[in-house]
């Protein structure tokens, strides 16, 4: 099992609240064969309709899915759209005792028309002004009954009335308080800053927002326009965690005091998948609410959300759904003959730049992926060569691996940086490197070229050597070194007190 997935069982349980908007994602399908003679549009006859929670309601259906235990706060009205909401959440096991109606108020719903599997209009109904006094007095009263049994409180605000200032305003003082992972999927961040979420969850179109820009197109120049900007990011939405989602360019994760990490999407044709931004946020806060690291987590959320890329509609990722994306090598491990061979030849023909690295990865660390994930932003394809056990003993000592090699590698596949996984058994990599003859061949810590014997030959090949810096105080010597200086303590410890045990038995005796 991968650490990844190792993790998802500490999902089960967590108690979440879920505040914001619930919409009613209604999905009529049929069938077009001719046009009307009243206009030139297609003739659509019904097959049949889907409905499905969609908004904030789709966000408490994921984290259902994903094993917790969730309340959804929000307003409806007393119409059918709220019945077949209701319905719907019954059936994923969200509980509803907090769904309010509001008399005078239509549910928001979102109806597609799809002909022949072709999305024709979308239909966008209920009232999107702000809820009314009384409706806000009862919305702020429920969240002060459930903040203080939540592990964690997802807010997913579409701007569509429900999530007032005022709600805000009490959501800030409860959260004062009593503190929780406080997790924000909002239009407009700058609304939260004053409350300083654990994380938020801005697209690429609000982030840019945030800063003043202007989007552009998708490529090098986006991903370098998000890059430069976590400190701003973070200062402008309070938050300690800015996670964007940049659709096929993946996840930029900027944290206060941490290096910056990024997760990479491996790009699907797919054109009718909603929902992957709630199922990202809904996995971030069940990860963060579980004490899971900020890389991890943002690993485990962008994985969720890829599951849900691959489906039809408004859907959502299960935690068995998860574990299987976290645990399938999905073609990532390579020999190192043929297969490495035919598939960079496939990366060059194709114009994609080769970065490769090397190490024992024994225990994997913060300072493994942060350094992964920076040597992944060299180019478009991260090839990583993993010491067998043998070599890692010859360089190592007898004691290492902690980890075999089997171990390792799956653990290093289950990261999105890493496109491949190569094992080697000598003490250097060179037969692999002028098989693969990388554009970028990377390498942490405090070496320098004239160090590393694998220099002269990348360099022989026309690639290029870069020398990225390691996270302070992270190695994986260390943290051996520190496990067992905690063993000797207990052990100094165990043994102190037995000899104290003994003199007081003596002195009883005597």
């Amino acid at each position: 099992m991968s650490q990844l997935s190792a993790l998802l069982p500490s999902f089960v349980g967590r108690r979440v609240v879920v505040l914001g908007e619930a919409i009613l994602d209604t999905y009529l399908h049929g069938h077009a064969e001719r046009l009307s003679r009243e206009a030139p549009v297609p003739i659509v006859s019904l097959d049949h309709r889907d409905d499905a929670p969609g908004g904030a309601a789709n966000t408490a259906v994921n984290l259902a899915r994903l094993g917790g235990q969730v309340t959804l706060l929000s307003v409806l009205g007393a119409d059918g759209e709220a019945e077949r909401l209701r319905a719907r959440l019954a059936e994923a096991g969200v509980d509803d005792d907090a769904l309010l109606t509001a008399r005078g108020r239509a549910t928001l719903a979102k109806q597609r028309l799809l002909g022949d599997g072709q999305m024709l209009v979308r239909f966008d109904a209920g009232t999107t002004e702000a809820i009314d006094a009384p409706t806000e007095h009862r919305v702020i009263d429920r969240l002060a009954t459930l903040h203080g049994a939540a592990d964690a409180v997802v807010v997913s605000d579409y701007g569509y009335g429900v999530v007032t200032e005022r709600v805000i305003a009490a959501l800030s003082e409860r959260h004062r308080r009593g503190p929780r992972v406080l997790v924000v999927d909002a239009r407009d961040l700058r609304r939260y800053r004053r409350i300083r979420p654990t994380a938020v969850k801005p697209n690429y179109g609000e982030a840019v927002r945030l800063l003043g820009q202007h989007e552009l197109a998708a490529g090098p120049a986006r991903e370098r326009q998000i890059g430069a900007d976590g400190v701003r990011l973070l200062e402008r939405t309070g938050a300690r965690i800015v996670a964007v989602t940049v659709d096929t360019d993946g996840v930029f994760v900027f944290e206060r005091d941490r290096p910056p990490y990024r997760t990479y999407a491996h790009p699907r044709s797919h054109a009718r998948s909603a929902g992957a931004g709630d199922t990202f946020v809904a996995a971030l806060a069940l990860a963060l609410a579980a004490g899971v690291s900020t890389p991890a987590s943002a690993e485990l959320a962008s994985a969720a959300a890829a599951v849900v890329v691959a489906k039809d509609g408004t859907s959502s990722c299960s935690l068995a759904e998860l574990h299987a994306a976290v645990s399938t090598a999905s073609g990532k491990r390579l020999d190192s003959g043929d297969g490495l061979a035919s598939r960079v030849a496939i990366y060059r023909s194709q114009g994609r730049r080769i970065v490769f690295t090397n190490g024992c990865f024994d225990i994997l660390h913060r300072g493994h992926i942060t350094y992964l994930s920076r040597a992944k932003a060299l180019g478009d394809v991260l090839v990583v060569a993993v010491n067998s056990d043998a070599s890692v003993r010859r360089l190592k000592g007898p004691e290492r691996p902690i980890n075999p090699l089997e171990d390792r590698i799956e653990v290093l596949e289950a990261l999105s940086c890493v496109d491949h996984v190569v094992a080697f058994d000598g003490d250097t990599p060179i037969d692999l490197i002028e098989r693969v003859r990388p554009d970028v061949y990377t390498k942490g810590g405090d070496y320098t070229a004239d160090r590393l014997p694998e220099a002269p030959v990348v360099e022989r090949l026309g690639g290029t050597v870069r020398i990225l810096p390691f996270v302070d105080d992270r190695s994986t010597t260390g943290l051996i070194a520190r496990v067992r200086e905690v063993g000797r303590a207990e052990r100094d410890g165990w043994a102190s007190s037995v000899a104290v045990t003994r003199r007081a038995r003596q002195g009883d005796g005597g």
